[in-house]
């Protein structure tokens, strides 16, 4: 009598296959882990960008008049996002830097660094700029924006400037007296972003805390250039000022009678962007401000190293547990001889009733 356990077939079947598929596995892990030991890497064009981003933190940059997630924050807030954003998408290898404009110029708070490896400190840095570091109520734009050009071509790398504000002077320009840009135009690439609404807004007070207390009013506001008020003259209350018949009209970006509201003053900043050879563009989305950071005025193409070690680590590391992963049962066999018993399969007929043969 002779029986064909198929259990044990299918058993024996599965460990040799187990077996084999493990024997692959270990030479796959053992493939992958050693690749990674010679720093496999692609290399292809990519863009990258190098600037110092200055914002304004002067007062007229608190006017809570954007909108995000249905809510009103602040100019300043939301550039802050925006960059943020950003930041978080531009390519390993670009370096960014910080700086903040108040009164009549611009610092230097961060030398440009690279992105990806100091994400972390450039977010945190740019969180903790806020209005508070401003110390008096002028917002000299023009000025900002010249000395910001000049911290840019100190730098040794000569990065970008990227110069966001609403655009309002603070106290006004007088179109006869403008500021000189005192050799500042056209040394590196650059950007004016401007931020704001089209709409006047009251611009909110704040004390030494930062904590808002009310709204400037039209008579705490200078209206008018300091020059256009004249000096004392001999008589109380007599003014004494130039002959205005030959005066240029209103310079753009003074709103005479309604400097205590405030709006994004863009033909001005156009203007001052044209002047200086900047780019202009208004404060919108992340991606759009990503886009402008990536653009050909701004980026310049490199060679981008990306690395390949992490990619087949994991390869090797799903190979080797792949080897211990738990064999599945085979199923749809029947088994026989009681609950557990093998099944079987009897090979011949039986005998219980032949004839039994004598030697």
């Amino acid at each position: 009598m002779k029986r064909v356990d198929l259990r044990s077939a299918l058993r024996r079947g599965g460990a040799s296959l187990r077996a084999g598929t493990a024997r692959a596995c270990l030479a796959l892990a053992a493939f992958a882990l050693a690749i990674t030991f010679v720093s496999p890497h692609l290399t292809w064009p990519q863009r990258q960008s190098d600037m110092v981003i200055v914002l304004d933190v002067t007062q007229s940059m608190e006017v809570a008049d954007q909108q995000r997630d249905g809510r009103s924050v602040t100019r300043l807030e939301q550039a802050k996002w925006v960059i943020g954003e950003a930041l978080r998408k531009l390519p390993c290898g670009s370096r960014i830097g910080w700086g903040l404009f108040t009164e009549y110029r611009s610092f230097l708070l961060m030398d440009p660094v690279e992105v990806c490896e100091n994400q972390r400190e450039l977010l945190s840095l740019l969180s903790n700029i806020d209005g508070r570091m401003a110390w008096t109520g002028n917002s000299e734009v023009a000025k900002g924006l010249y000395s910001g050009l000049k911290i840019v071509k100190a730098l040794p790398s000569r990065p970008a400037l990227v110069f966001v504000t609403d655009g309002q002077e603070a106290p006004p320009v007088n179109p006869q007296y403008r500021p000189s840009d005192d050799g500042a135009v056209r040394v590196a690439p650059g950007l004016v972003v401007g931020v704001g609404g089209l709409l006047p807004a009251r611009i909110p007070k704040h004390d030494l805390e930062g904590r808002a207390y009310g709204y400037w009013e039209a008579d705490e506001v200078m209206q008018l250039d300091p020059r256009s008020y004249g000096r004392g003259g001999s008589v109380a209350g007599e003014q004494m000022v130039e002959d205005g018949s030959d005066r240029p009209g209103v310079m753009l970006g003074s709103t005479p009678g309604s400097e205590h509201l405030s709006s994004l003053r863009e033909p001005y900043l156009q203007l001052l962007a044209s002047e200086t050879g900047l780019a202009y563009q208004r404060l919108t989305t992340p991606q759009a401000l990503y886009a402008a950071l990536t653009s050909k005025q701004l980026a310049h193409p490199v060679a981008s190293r990306v690395d390949l070690r992490w990619p087949f680590g994991l390869l090797g590391l799903l190979a080797l547990l792949a080897v211990y992963l738990p064999a599945r049962r085979p199923g749809g066999v029947k088994r026989a001889g009681g609950r557990h018993g093998a099944p079987s399969v009897r090979t011949d007929t039986s005998t219980r009733n032949l004839p039994r043969h004598s030697s």
